[in-house]
């Protein structure tokens, strides 16, 4: 399997570079003319005007390290044929997954929200949706990220605090309530206990008799880039793979509209990551999930329509374009020939956005509306399916009601004014556009082949090389931005002396108080024989590789088993983890 993937990126990286070198005849002589004139160009206009203007002394280079010429021609796409590009809604999807795409429907605007009870997170969640939110997305706080009920002394201090606090299906169905899930789609950002979470979900909607074929939604679930980036395990990484590849047959089988997984993309750019590695990194999970359907014997046609992806946009607006349309060209290109994929709803690559948070200052926070603007902008331009706009004030605290309507109206100003959503692509054809989606494509090919050579993500992950990949990115980032050859308005140019400007959301200790309370009186009113016989069974399917332990996951969320005691099954099975030492 391994020899066979390595061949295949380096038999791609050779048709890639091939590719990009190739001129038909046809074209040679028009772009043979357009060398003169611009050779003609740069000794008659530019160098007299240079002479007298210098440019700006400065690295002209993308934030990863792609050196960007002062103008592109044809002669930069060195491409005669429009196979590349192609049409929207066409293979390879360069242009976008849908026909239409916004001429037909918007994207959704999923605002992502999430904060002390589960009372507080679904008063904002109707807010939203009044204000014109069209999906769901929800935040949970690190105790449930990290599955410890509210009452753990693990869960001090931190409830409620960076996202809702759900510790058992009592909490679901608060946060849920009043909302139609049967004409709703929500996504929810959990990746550890995500099978748990997905459980609680399905238990909701069929209270409101809505069946579990008809619920529409995302769960992220993607653990990889838990060990690449955000850190937010709780098992070993095969443990956790494994409860992956049960979801992936639990949901194909019982849950058909369900996105049970969301390769993300966007923690690792948080963490330091350029764009190209966020693109590589990101696609070399999705693959690896592919093979992890595979080997649970399930046809990719048949479960690669549920994978999602989620990506970062950061304010470097060219570069983040040309990201979007190189994942969706590789993602189609990869499971057409590599995984012999030929029905063509399988080979799109839909993906939600979250503006980038790591742009965010504290620094004169009025600053970051424009930063998300453009941010956002840049994700219609590259053909998203969702989005989510960032709030100024979350360099400081959770958006407040009136930072999250602005977040949200930017959406919708770029929607209803702006026009970019007239025409399909506008950007397609343009000269710089096209050349850096081929650069990033071939950069993206060179790491699929780094990593197949040093053993796959699995094997990357465990020896840290991901990981320090990511760190050095990082490293170089910030030393650009001390040393002023990266520009960061209002922190290390233009800056002020400012006091604290804004108000900001606090969240109220009674969240942790009334959060162990319903505990309480939930563990005092459950029918604890069914609960102690639903984790029996649940330890059972755990230490069965052969079991699908979303089944007997289902049945201890619906006699009310908490998020910690199901989570500490898995904690006894599988035991914990430590990532590698980086140094």
């Amino acid at each position: 399997m391994l020899e066979t993937h390595r061949n295949y990126w380096k038999v791609k990286l050779s048709e890639v570079e091939a590719r990009r070198s190739k001129v038909r005849g046809i074209e040679q002589k028009a772009l043979q003319r357009v060398s003169e004139q611009m050779k003609r160009w740069e000794k008659e206009v530019l160098e007299p005007w240079l002479a007298k203007s210098p440019e700006l002394d400065k690295d002209f280079q993308t934030p990863s390290s792609i050196k960007v010429k002062r103008i592109y021609t044809p002669t930069d796409l060195q491409k005669s044929d429009y196979d590349d590009l192609g049409f929207p809604g066409d293979y390879p999807y360069t242009r976008g997954v849908y026909p239409t795409m916004y001429r037909g429907k918007p994207w959704t605007m999923r605002m992502f929200s999430g904060f002390g009870t589960p009372e507080d997170t679904n008063k904002r969640l109707k807010y939203l949706i009044s204000h014109g939110e069209t999906g769901l997305s929800i935040a949970f706080d690190m105790p449930t990220l990290y599955g410890y009920d509210a009452d753990s002394p693990r869960a001090e201090g931190e409830v409620g605090r960076c996202g809702c606090n759900i510790s058992s299906l009592k909490d679901m169905e608060t946060l849920l309530d009043g909302i139609p899930l049967g004409k709703v789609s929500t996504s929810m950002t959990i990746n550890a206990p995500a099978s748990i979470l997905t459980a609680m979900y399905a238990a909701v909607a069929e209270k409101q008799k809505v069946p579990p074929k008809q619920i529409r939604g995302t769960v992220q679930a993607d653990m990889l880039k838990e060990y690449i980036a955000q850190k937010e395990w709780v098992y070993p990484p095969e443990a956790h793979m494994r409860i992956i590849r049960d979801m992936i047959r639990f949901c194909t089988r019982e849950m058909p509209n369900w996105n049970y997984i969301s390769v993300s993309g966007y923690h690792i750019r948080e963490a330091g990551a350029d764009a190209v590695q966020e693109l590589a990194f990101t696609l070399a999970d999705g693959f690896t999930y592919l093979d992890l359907g595979k080997e649970a014997g399930l046809r990719v046609e048949e479960f690669a329509p549920r994978i999602s992806f989620f990506f970062n946009s950061c304010v470097n607006f060219f570069e983040e374009i040309a990201k979007f349309r190189a994942a969706r060209r590789i993602w189609a290109t990869v499971l057409r020939e590599k995984y012999g994929v030929k029905n063509p709803r399988s080979l799109l690559l839909r993906f939600h956005t979250q503006t980038s948070g790591a742009s965010l200052t504290w620094q004169q926070p009025l600053n970051n509306i424009v930063r998300t603007t453009i941010e956002a902008l840049a994700a219609v331009l590259g053909g998203t399916q969702s989005l989510h706009t960032n709030s100024y004030d979350e360099a400081w605290a959770l958006p407040t009601e009136e930072a999250v309507t602005i977040a949200l109206r930017t959406q919708q100003i770029i929607a209803e004014e702006t026009g970019v959503t007239d025409t399909i692509d506008p950007l397609g054809g343009s000269y710089y556009v096209e050349w850096l989606t081929n650069e990033m494509e071939e950069k993206a090919y060179r790491y699929f082949d780094k990593i197949e050579s040093l053993g796959g993500v699995l094997a990357t992950i465990k020896t840290g090389f991901l990981q320090r990949e990511i760190a050095e990115t990082a490293y170089r980032a910030q030393k650009r931005a001390e040393e002023e050859r990266d520009i960061v308005v209002g922190v290390n140019k233009y800056a002020v002396k400012e006091e604290p400007p804004i108000s900001t959301l606090k969240i109220d200790v009674k969240a942790q108080r009334g959060q162990v309370k319903r505990l309480q009186v939930l563990r005092k009113e459950r029918d604890k024989t069914k609960v102690r016989k639903a984790l029996a069974e649940l330890k059972r399917g755990y230490e069965d590789d052969d079991a699908n332990c979303m089944y007997p996951i289902m049945k201890a969320v619906k006699v009310y088993a908490t998020l910690g005691e199901i989570v500490d099954i898995g904690r006894d099975v599988f035991g914990e983890w430590r990532e590698p030492s980086l140094v």
